[in-house]
């Protein structure tokens, strides 16, 4: 061991530096990049050339005293930046954050809509949920009544209990919050599809083929489960797989589209079926 170590100690002085330079330049490069286009950005930029310029002259004209103030003052430079620029630094940190966070806000709106959708299909009660994704929904929903409150399965319940006033209509969730319930979606116009389904299953594809949004059904007169998605609808699906759907279609980078998924599941269930 110490015969590595003795082996690798002077590659390590070349080595250290330029990590650490790297973390800071990519710190200062993430915190320029967000103070980008606004007037933070210009003040910083004019005030690092102004000390950089000062402290040549003064070190080539040999100015003791002003050099020895302006080294004093790079010494206290970072800490400057933090305290004048604080409210940029922390928007530009919590933009590096975001990717984390909405990976955890997307796990907790699944969570909380599987656990919806399986109490509501129990009770055979009917519900149509959609949500948002990049397209506003609003542009192609009338009617609605805004509620904007947090996510909560006990709240979704509530609302598409048969003897509330708003269980009709479709609830839309948007990061973390449902924003609107008894919305009227838009029917799809394909007959061939659409035949023998109901209103919320019609507007499930109806909304969906307008729009990239993922859309649940629950059936009140069987309890079933249905999944609408870009003009395409799986119906009767099973509580164990719920979660594998949903996990898919709010993931931002697919693999493979929604009618692969869908005919990958109808083949699994053949050949288990031929295979019984």
């Amino acid at each position: 061991m110490n015969y590595l170590f003795e082996a690798v100690e002077p590659y390590l002085y070349f080595v250290v530096p330029l990590i650490e330079i790297c973390i800071v330049a990519l710190f200062f490069y993430f915190i320029l990049n967000s103070l980008r286009g606004t007037r933070s950005a210009s003040i910083l930029v004019a005030a690092v050339f102004f000390l950089i310029l000062t402290t040549l002259v003064s070190d080539l004209l040999k100015f003791e005293v002003l050099s020895w103030l302006l080294n004093g003052m790079w010494t206290f430079f970072p800490i400057a930046l933090i305290v004048i620029f604080h409210p940029e630094i922390r928007r530009a940190l919590a933009q590096i954050s975001t990717p984390f966070r909405m990976s955890i806000k997307r796990e907790e709106t699944i969570s909380e809509v599987i656990t919806a959708v399986i109490n509501l299909s129990q009770k055979r009660h009917g519900a149509l949920i959609a949500i948002e994704q990049s397209i506003n929904l609003k542009g192609v929903t009338d009617n609605y009544i805004k509620i904007d409150a947090k996510l909560n399965h006990r709240l979704i319940e509530t609302i598409f209990h048969p003897e509330t006033p708003l269980h009709d209509g479709a609830v839309i969730i948007r990061r973390g919050k449902i924003m609107a319930a008894s919305c009227i979606f838009p029917l799809s116009s394909n007959s061939a599809l659409t035949q023998n389904m109901g209103t919320r299953h019609r507007a499930a594809l109806g909304i969906t083929e307008e729009t990239d949004a993922l859309v649940i059904v629950v059936s009140e007169e069987t309890g079933s489960i249905s999944i609408a998605y870009k003009g395409n609808i799986k119906r009767d699906i099973r509580l164990d797989k719920i979660r594998r759907y949903l996990e898919w279609l709010v993931d931002e980078e697919k693999p493979f589209t929604f009618k692969d998924l869908v005919e990958e599941e109808e083949k699994t269930k053949n050949e288990k079926s031929f295979g019984g």
